[in-house]
């Protein structure tokens, strides 16, 4: 332990390495539940990618692990640090080095917080799209390392299609510059996209060239009230099949529309099974939102209510962005997240009411329903070891019914700890085998996050 606090302090200010017990036991872990972790041996602190070189030179020569982290807002432990390791925080790296209008490129370090990069894209006319619901406080280089995801994934997709090129930091110090800065590129084999989403198992991301978007018009939004969801997920079908481009579509189920109810007295009737918010960004979005409408009346809508400005668009919107919070207040919980196809998502929705009653449970879902993720929320009592136990294996049964179903463990919070068991059963035996290979490559020594993902 002291030699590798003497070892690191060698190229790092004393300030930037903590190693009092009480600190860096705050840097053990994400948010995820039922997740090993430990106190890691040091905290570092590096504000420079020469430091960050510094430290996993050390690392390597005293074959210490590294856990990379950023805001540890994640949802898989994939930042929870293991026994011995540096806790490599990478908070202070925060800055914006560049921002294109032209090329519509932003030039970050990995600590830059995602709401402050999209104010700052919006002072030029531009926007970063990725919207995490974590966006005040998550960072560039955890939206990196795990894929993120967001509200507005449905029309612009996610963090790995903004990502053009990244500095990272090897395991042995080296660094290494993927990706370009232009518009287009194919040269080479694409290592920037594999960086995106190995949540920390291959490098330090110390850098991004992330691309930008002309700001889109404001939002207008609509809600539409179901008396089951699978009416609401008709609806969600037709308005995808008839070629709409929604910049949000999002559903709630019974017990996450109750619960938001019982908490902000939003005055749902007892009747609404499901909540269809749907939002458009078009030119014309009125327009929009008036043919969506009549869709969700034909899918069987009992009420629909659009928006006339942005004002209203946000006063409808508040009942999703409650639904965490809402379902929070019922005991600790559990947030899944598992991707289907859309025409799959009326079953996904419809099994896991059923393992909420196998298992004696509340499970309410909130979902991306544009794209077809989900995130069956379990409620139980922490202290009640059987109920645990009985939330521990409900997760287990909603990751099988998603893939039954042809969808994935995981569509944006990543793998990390918590779904191990499940990336192996996705991938196969033949995927599994060449992913370690791949992880060998960069990470011979296997000190880059170990344990995580696989």
């Amino acid at each position: 332990m002291s030699d590798l606090v003497d070892r690191l302090r060698e190229g790092l200010p004393e300030a930037a390495v903590v190693q009092d017990p009480d600190v860096a036991a705050a840097y053990q872990q994400d948010m995820a539940g039922f997740c090993e972790s430990a106190v890691p041996a040091a905290v570092v602190f590096p504000e420079t990618v020469e430091q960050v070189q510094h430290v996993m030179r050390t690392a390597t020569e005293l074959r210490v692990p590294v856990v990379p982290q950023g805001a540890r807002t994640g949802l898989s432990g994939a930042a929870n640090a293991v026994a011995g390791c540096i806790a490599l925080s990478l908070v202070k790296m925060n800055r914006i080095l560049e921002l294109d209008p032209v090329d519509r490129i932003a030039v970050v370090e990995p600590g830059v917080i995602n709401a402050d990069l999209s104010r700052a894209a919006a002072r030029h006319g531009l926007s970063y799209p990725p919207d995490p619901s974590s966006w005040e406080s998550c960072t560039v280089g955890g939206n990196i390392g795990t894929g993120a995801g967001g509200l507005c994934c449905v029309k612009y997709g996610v963090t790995a299609e903004y990502v053009l090129g990244l500095d990272v930091v090897l395991p042995d110090g080296r660094l290494l510059r993927t990706g370009r800065r232009t518009a287009k590129g194919v040269a080479g084999y694409d290592l920037t996209r594999l960086f995106v989403g190995a949540e920390g198992t291959l490098g330090v991301v110390v850098g991004a060239v992330l691309a930008l978007r002309p700001a889109p018009p404001p939002q207008l939004v609509l809600a539409a009230e179901f008396a089951s969801t699978d009416e609401a997920c008709t609806a969600v079908c037709a308005v995808m099949a008839a070629g709409h481009v929604p910049s949000l579509m999002e559903l709630m189920d019974t017990t996450t529309v109750r619960a938001v109810n019982a908490m902000a007295q939003m005055g749902l009737p007892d009747s609404t099974a499901a909540l269809l918010l749907v939002g458009f960004d078009s030119l014309d979005p009125a327009s929009d939102l008036a043919a969506v409408g009549e869709l969700c009346r034909e899918a069987g809508a009992t009420e629909v209510v659009p928006a006339s400005d942005s004002g209203e668009s946000e006063l409808l919107l508040q009942a999703r962005r409650l639904a965490l919070p809402a379902l929070d207040r019922l005991g600790t919980t559990m947030i899944d997240d598992v991707a289907v196809p859309r025409t799959r998502l009326a079953e996904m929705l419809a099994g896991v009411a059923r393992i909420g009653r196998d298992y004696e449970l509340t499970i309410g879902v909130c979902a991306h329903a544009g794209d077809g993720n989900t995130h069956p929320v379990v409620v139980f009592d922490a202290k009640d070891e059987a109920e645990s136990a009985r939330a521990r294996a409900s997760f287990d049964a909603i990751m099988a019914l998603g893939l039954e179903l042809g969808g994935t463990i995981t569509g944006e919070h990543g793998v990390g700890l918590l779904k191990k068991e499940w990336l192996a059963r996705e991938l196969g035996p033949v995927g599994l085998e060449l992913q370690r290979q791949v992880k060998a490559v960069f990470d011979p020594l296997g000190i880059m996050n170990p344990g995580k993902l696989f």
